[in-house]
């Protein structure tokens, strides 16, 4: 039998950079697939290469004005109106050469992920560079260009599979959402901070879908600095239930960490121990609904060196079946080469310590408002 877990990576991901200042810095893949070979996480058999999507795969999703002009600014075109009614060119998604390319890898890893699974040659997937989950058909958004998700949702559709998709990033998950809005073999369920404060500004639990896919999406706004606790009892009081449900075939989950307290991109208080239990957690809903088939995605995350590597770390491990303990320790050799001159120290564990998020005054009123929103999606939702 084929090894049973994939991590999907090749450095040519670091391709996918907008420019030096850009937030959206794949340096944060690198440095993740080094902390998890120098915390002897890795065997040979367990790599991915990936392989571009080709048009063909593009088209299931995207537009195909829209691919040509990702080409076009790819090649060194001029942003022009056009550019930008397509999202191109923006302060968020400025063109930059070789830009298909790099999207067109970061998909075909999604897509070698879901196809693997689809065919039983693997059981578990995760794509360091994918979860791009702000693109739309016939638009880029929030540094993302080509939506990997959606392709990879359909090629295991493409199965017979009902797909579960669930998205812990801090920003709302629209784009994955848009597509299958109207699909009732598609369940997304999105946990981000409400769309009242933070990009893109959808995600309200009046969401549901549409058509024939009515109740097969379920957004869960929360509370700026919600920390793990609360987001904690959010999810277990939503996605067990959804799943029960719905009876996926597969899970896709996208693990974007910039909900942590260090992210400079959003105002939640999580830390590397939300990650961590929340990889647990999913892993072991995997097997109980989806005979193990699990496909997980990186996302979102801005804090590069200090939350990033350590918390996709935590989700291979745990995917891999080799969980770290609490008290596992970054490498000091990892430690000592990235250190940035007369910066505090990068931190020793692996999982944040208990104590790591000093709690808040108002952390209660936040917990009782995250429960008043899953109060109004229980009244609606047909699926808890």
């Amino acid at each position: 039998m084929p090894h049973s877990t994939g991590l999907i990576y090749s450095d040519a991901y670091q391709s996918y950079r907008f420019s030096p200042d850009h937030p959206f810095n794949p340096i944060r893949l690198l440095w993740t697939y080094e902390l998890i070979q120098e915390l002897r996480l890795l065997s040979p058999a367990e790599l991915v290469a990936p392989k571009p999507a080709n048009d063909e795969d593009l088209l299931r999703v995207h537009a195909a004005s829209y691919i040509a002009e990702v080409r076009r600014l790819s090649q060194g075109g001029q942003v022009n109106e056009s550019s930008l009614l397509y999202g191109l060119g923006t302060e968020d998604d400025p063109g930059f050469p070789g830009m298909h390319d790099a999207a067109a890898l970061a998909a075909g890893g999604s897509l070698a992920g879901a196809r693997a699974l689809a065919d039983g040659h693997l059981l578990h997937a995760f794509n360091l560079g994918g979860g791009l989950h702000h693109a739309f058909a016939a638009q880029a958004a929030g540094f993302c260009i080509y939506n990997d998700i959606a392709l990879a949702i359909l090629a295991l559709r493409d199965r017979g599979l009902r797909v579960a998709y669930i998205d812990i990033d801090v920003h709302h998950g629209d784009g994955v959402q848009e597509i299958f809005y109207r699909d009732p073999q598609v369940l997304t369920v999105s946990f981000h901070e409400n769309g009242r404060y933070l990009f893109p500004g959808t995600g309200g639990v009046q969401e549901l879908g549409a058509g024939s896919g009515l109740g097969a999406t379920l957004n869960v706004p929360l509370e700026p600095f919600t920390d793990d606790a609360s987001w904690l009892e959010m999810f277990e009081a939503v996605v067990p239930a959804a799943l029960a449900t719905f009876r996926p075939d597969v899970l896709v989950t996208l693990h974007g960490c910039d909900g942590h307290v260090l992210d400079p991109l959003a105002d939640m208080r999580l830390s590397t121990r939300f990650y961590w239990r929340t990889a647990a957690r999913l892993h072991e809903l995997a097997h109980t609904f989806a005979a193990g088939r699990w496909l997980a995605l990186g996302g979102g995350g801005y804090e590069l060196l200090r939350v990033v590597p350590r918390a996709w770390t935590l989700v291979w491990a745990e995917m891999r079946g080799t969980p770290l303990p609490e008290d596992a320790e970054v490498p000091a050799d990892f430690n000592r080469r990235h250190q940035p001159p007369g910066a505090e120290p990068l931190p020793r564990l692996v999982v944040d310590p208990q104590d790591f998020v000093p709690p808040l005054d108002r952390q209660s009123e936040i917990a009782g408002r995250n429960r008043a929103t899953l109060a109004r999606l229980r009244q609606i939702s047909p699926l808890l």
